[in-house]
């Protein structure tokens, strides 16, 4: 790792909201803790505001902001590629929202990065994900932050109409088909449920 790029990730561990010691960064960063030390004296020379002391932890005073964040070429061309997925195989909501990511980042690069042909040659055509894989996704996403628990209408392989009380965990794509992991409160287990079965949902107060 270079070493501009271990102050960077030394300055986003502690920036967690609590103490990290020296070993704790000396693993995460695998170098030795003398390394660190001397790391975090020459950051808080050039104005990082760290507070802390040796043996005890450091971490990072309110209201410390990072600089804007600078990428190279094939860094911004795997985010506008996952930015692109997001949009052709994620809920509305979502893909707007990774839409607005990558423009904000693009609007503070330099021209050369900006104009990358490599990165617009990078395209995600979403025809093979049915709007009704979709359709839920947002109310479940919701869902799952707030750790609420759902009541589904589903439709089983079999083609019959189920009624789920659900608790949702999380969301996987399998390449063609998104599917919810969840606690199912009539199984008394975890089950996986397809989002395209998946007819209506209502989130309980």
């Amino acid at each position: 790792m270079r070493r501009a790029d271990r102050l960077f990730q030394i300055v986003l561990l502690l920036d967690r909201g609590r103490a990290v010691t020296a070993r704790e960064l000396a693993e995460a960063l695998q170098v030795s803790e003398r390394t660190v030390y001397r790391d975090i004296a020459d950051l808080s020379r050039s104005g990082v505001p760290i507070s802390g002391e040796a043996g005890v932890g450091y971490l990072m005073r309110p209201g410390y902001r990072l600089p804007p964040l600078m990428f190279d070429a094939d860094e911004l061309a795997a985010l506008a590629l996952g930015s692109r997925m997001v949009r052709s195989w994620a809920d509305p909501e979502l893909g707007r929202a990774a839409e607005r990511a990558l423009l904000r980042i693009e609007a503070v690069l330099p021209k050369k990065l900006r104009d990358d042909p490599v990165r617009d040659a990078l395209l995600v055509p979403g025809f093979h994900v049915p709007d009704a894989m979709r359709a839920p996704m947002a109310e479940l996403r919701e869902a799952i932050a707030t750790q609420r628990k759902v009541r589904i209408a589903y439709t089983r392989a079999d083609g019959a109409d189920s009624k789920r009380l659900i608790q949702p965990l999380g969301l996987v794509f399998w390449g063609e088909t998104w599917t919810l992991g969840a606690w199912c409160e009539l199984r008394e287990e975890f089950r996986s449920f397809r989002l395209d079965r998946i007819r209506s949902v209502a989130a309980l107060d």
